[in-house]
C-alpha cells in the first residue's frame, strides 16, 4: 500500500474560539489581518464581534467584503490589490466556500508575482505566500483542509487552482458561527460535504485508506446531524459535528478527488450562477444511478456506514439502497429540486454537457466513463 496524504497542519475545533481568540491569536507570525468574507455575513451581524475580538486581542484588522458566490477573477484580483494596500501580514477566509477560495488566492497572490489565469491547473502556482487562517461559517465546502480555490473566468467557466500551497496554517472550526444559517443554506451545504464524502470514496484515482476512513466518518455524521439542524438550527452539538463532518470529507477528497457530480455541477454555478451545494445536489441521483454498474460494491459498503443496523440481501440490495435513500433524502431538502426551477431550459443542455466534458480533471476520476450522451442525459433527467 503506497499513498501521500496531505492537510492543513492545525484545526481547531471549539465553540465560541472566534469570540475568545486570545489562545490562538499568539500563533499569528505577524499583527496585521485581512478578514475575507462577504456583505451577506456583514448584515447578518456575524462579521463585527469577530473583528472586535480580534481588535481587544492586539491585532490590526482590515475586513474585506466585496466577495462574490463564484467568485469572478476580477474579484478575487481585487481582493488581492486591497491586501497589498492593506499592508496585510496574515490572511483571514471568513465565510463559505467562496470567501476560503478567495482567501486561498489572496495569500499567494498577494505576496508572488503571478498571473491568475497562468495558475489554474495541477502544481502551477508558486510561492511565498502569506500566512492563511481559515473558519468556516458554513458545513459544506471543507475548504480549509484543501489545496484548491474555484474561480470563475470570464467565459462563465469554473476553472481551479490547485497547489499544496493552498493548504492553510491554521482551520478553526467554530460552531456558533453556524447558527444563523437558514435551512436553505445549510441543506445545500450539508448535501455539498456528502457528496465530497461519495465522490471520495468512491474515486477511482488515489482512492487511499485514510481517506476512505474520513469518507465514511463524514457520510455518517452528516446524515445523522443534517435532519437534525435542519428541525433545530441553534442545536449546537449538531452544528458542531457538521463543520467536523464537512472537515473531514474536505480531508478526504482532497487526497481521493471528487468527480462527475462534481464536474456537472460545476456549469450550473457558471451559467446560471446557483449555489455549488445546490448544484451537486441537483445532479447527485442520477450520477449514482448512472455509476451504480461500477461503483455497486462502494454503494454498498456506504450503504452500511448509513445504517448499520440493516441486513441486506446482497451486496447489490445494498447498493440499489443506498442509491434510493440518497434520492429521499436530496428531495426531502428546503431546496429547488429541479434544473428547470433554477432557470436551465432544454437549449441549454448541449452547452452544459459540453461544459461539464471540458472538466477532465475531475472526469477521470469517475468510477464508470463519462460521456458527452450521458451527461446531456443526466441533465435532462432533472429538468
Amino acid at each position: 500500500m503506497q499513498f501521500e496524504f496531505a492537510t492543513t497542519p492545525t484545526v481547531i475545533v471549539r465553540t465560541g474560539a472566534m469570540r475568545q481568540p486570545a489562545d490562538w491569536v499568539g500563533r499569528l507570525p505577524g499583527k496585521r489581518l485581512f478578514v475575507i468574507t462577504d456583505p451577506g455575513l456583514v448584515r447578518a451581524g456575524v462579521v463585527a464581534p469577530v473583528v472586535s475580538a480580534l481588535e481587544q486581542a492586539g491585532l490590526t484588522v482590515t475586513v474585506y467584503s466585496d466577495v462574490e458566490a463564484d467568485p469572478p477573477e476580477a474579484r478575487v484580483l481585487a481582493a488581492v490589490a486591497a491586501a497589498q494596500g492593506a499592508g496585510a501580514e496574515v490572511v483571514v477566509g471568513l465565510g463559505g466556500g467562496s470567501s476560503l477560495d478567495t482567501a486561498k488566492l489572496v495569500a499567494l497572490l498577494a505576496s508572488t508575482q503571478q498571473p491568475l489565469a497562468s495558475i489554474y491547473g495541477i502544481g502551477l502556482a508558486k510561492g511565498p505566500r502569506l500566512p492563511l487562517v481559515q473558519v468556516p461559517t458554513t458545513a459544506g465546502t471543507g475548504s480549509e483542509v484543501t489545496p484548491i480555490a474555484i474561480v470563475t473566468t470570464p467565459s462563465q467557466e469554473k476553472k481551479g487552482v490547485v497547489s499544496p500551497l493552498l493548504y492553510p496554517d491554521l482551520a478553526i472550526l467554530d460552531a456558533e458561527l453556524t447558527l444563523g444559517l437558514p435551512p436553505d443554506v445549510t441543506a445545500m451545504t450539508g448535501i455539498d460535504a456528502m457528496v465530497h464524502a461519495i465522490e471520495a470514496y468512491t474515486s477511482k484515482l488515489k482512492k487511499n485508506s485514510l481517506a476512505d476512513s474520513l469518507a465514511r466518518e463524514a457520510l455518517r455524521l452528516i446524515y445523522i446531524h443534517l435532519p437534525r439542524v435542519l428541525t433545530d438550527g441553534q442545536n449546537l452539538e449538531s452544528r458542531s459535528a457538521m463543520l467536523v463532518g464537512s472537515m473531514m470529507a474536505g480531508m478526504a477528497f482532497a487526497n481521493a478527488p471528487v468527480a462527475a457530480v462534481h464536474a456537472l455541477a460545476y456549469p450550473l454555478g457558471g451559467h446560471f450562477h446557483v449555489p455549488h451545494g445546490l448544484s451537486n445536489a441537483l445532479v447527485l441521483v442520477p450520477v449514482l444511478e448512472y455509476n451504480l454498474p461500477s461503483a455497486e460494491a462502494l454503494y454498498a459498503e456506504l450503504a452500511a456506514v448509513i445504517n448499520p443496523a440493516q441486513r441486506f440481501a446482497s451486496p447489490s440490495a445494498a447498493a440499489r439502497w443506498f442509491v434510493d435513500d440518497m434520492s429521499r433524502l436530496v428531495s426531502a431538502m428546503p431546496f429547488a429540486q429541479t434544473l428547470r426551477e433554477v432557470g436551465v431550459t432544454e437549449k441549454d443542455l448541449d452547452l452544459l454537457a459540453a461544459d461539464a466534458m471540458k472538466v477532465e480533471r475531475l472526469l477521470v476520476n469517475n468510477p464508470r466513463l463519462m460521456t458527452l450522451e450521458a451527461a446531456r442525459g443526466i441533465y435532462a433527467s432533472q429538468l
